[in-house]
């Protein structure tokens, strides 16, 4: 390496920044009778050969201390194609990707035994635990040109419904079956969508059961409760079912296909409204401030069934996805005491909050709807985390933080 002279500036090395990120497009498939044979046969194959390749590992770690890689088992699938003739039907890469998954199974169970986490051994896998396969270098006309059709490599050319466009260059086709339903994932390799325009509008918003959430500005957002709306059907699906206890009859299969369906539903209008919502917030909002809720705690109390149907932690994660998309900055506070505190005096105290919806400060009498002001603490306290780190990044320029989430 050159070393510059004394009157010569260094060259400093940049780091080339990505211009494209990779997007997921869903699809609903309908295959005919032919091809849904086909793909279950498919399935039925790879989860074989997983749970074949998992026991080649155990063994060869347990008989002669070795460990494989996912390369030495792709090279013995010629093997398994000349033993079993039946794997001639299934895409060579198809099967290659069944040994890619292993790994990575295995990859994440040595991580977690690194860092200290619960481990988790990669298992077998049952019919009803292997539902996807992957092409991972598919075609770029994989999907005809009238988009009504995509081609599978040994299976054919499989309708779909393309109910929007997709974009980009195809890096990977996976096909999933969810309960009597198959769907096409295509992953499309994009530019990075432009920043949206500045709003100047700062938000803070409070979640809770009985409001989804309410902002600092004093918007209600209605929790729609889709989970305890569809419990009455639910109920009754599930009665039917658990008086059918031959596991292998029909009836049974068709009774708990019913009642997937219901909780497939009411997990897709979850979905939609939180897409929904964290949208809006980005759209209008520079900067949005909400608690870091210790949610998977939370639903061990006496309100967890309410708080899984309202889904904070899903809307979360998008709400934090959808941000890093838009270069919008979402910051999460401490919760403690934010519903508690009055923000125009800074009163804390249990009392402060008489009832569930109205709150009136012991100290300098301050009324307002409890969630509101709750909000308006959490924008506060967001705003003055935002502050702080962008003083640091000013004092200590050599070293700037990541301007990312809080």
């Amino acid at each position: 390496m050159q070393h510059p002279e004394p009157w010569q500036s260094p060259v400093e090395e940049v780091t080339p920044i990505e211009s494209t990120t990779l997007k997921a497009f869903r699809y609903r498939l309908y295959p005919t009778k032919a091809q849904t044979a086909a793909l279950e046969s498919t399935l039925l194959l790879c989860q074989r050969l997983y749970n074949g390749m998992l026991e080649e590992r155990r063994g060869a770690y347990r008989k002669a201390g070795k460990s494989l890689t996912a390369y030495d088992q792709m090279k013995s699938l010629p093997e398994v194609k000349a033993a079993l003739p039946e794997y001639a039907g299934v895409n060579a890469q198809v099967l290659q990707d069944v040994a890619k998954r292993l790994d990575k199974s295995f990859k994440g169970f040595f991580r977690r035994v690194r860092t200290g986490q619960t481990a988790g051994y990669p298992r077998f896998r049952g019919r009803d635990r292997y539902d996807s396969l992957t092409y991972p270098q598919p075609s770029q006309n994989s999907v005809s040109g009238d988009g009504k059709h995509v081609y599978l490599p040994k299976i054919g050319n499989v309708r779909l419904r393309l109910h929007r466009p997709f974009a980009g260059k195809l890096k990977t086709l996976a096909v999933k079956w969810e309960g009597q339903e198959w769907y096409a994932v295509l992953t499309c390799e994009v530019p990075k969508a432009e920043p949206l325009p500045e709003t100047g509008s700062q938000v803070g918003i409070d979640v809770g059961t009985t409001w989804f959430y309410v902002t600092s500005a004093g918007e209600f957002c209605e929790n729609h409760r889709f989970f305890q709306r569809s419990s009455k059907k639910l109920r009754v699906a599930q009665r039917t079912l658990a008086r059918k206890p031959n596991k292998r009859s029909n009836r049974r299969r068709k009774a708990r296909e019913r009642v997937a369906r219901l909780y497939r539903k009411t997990a897709r209008q979850r979905l939609q409204l939180h897409h929904e919502e964290a949208e809006k917030l980005i759209t209008n909002h520079d900067l949005i401030c909400h608690e870091n809720l210790n949610v998977k705690g939370m639903t061990q109390g006496n309100l967890g069934g309410q708080i899984h149907d309202v889904g904070w932690g899903q809307f979360f994660r998008l709400l934090s996805s959808k941000a890093a998309e838009a270069g919008r900055r979402v910051v999460t506070v401490d919760p403690r005491f934010t519903s508690q505190r009055c923000r125009v005096c800074g009163h804390t105290e249990r009392g402060n909050r008489v009832t569930q919806a109205n709150f009136r400060c012991m100290s300098c009498g301050h009324t307002e709807n409890a969630d509101v002001n709750a909000a308006q603490n959490i924008l506060s306290l967001g705003q003055a985390f935002v502050a702080q780190r962008i003083s640091t990044e000013i004092a200590c320029p050599e070293k700037p933080r990541p301007h990312g989430l809080g």
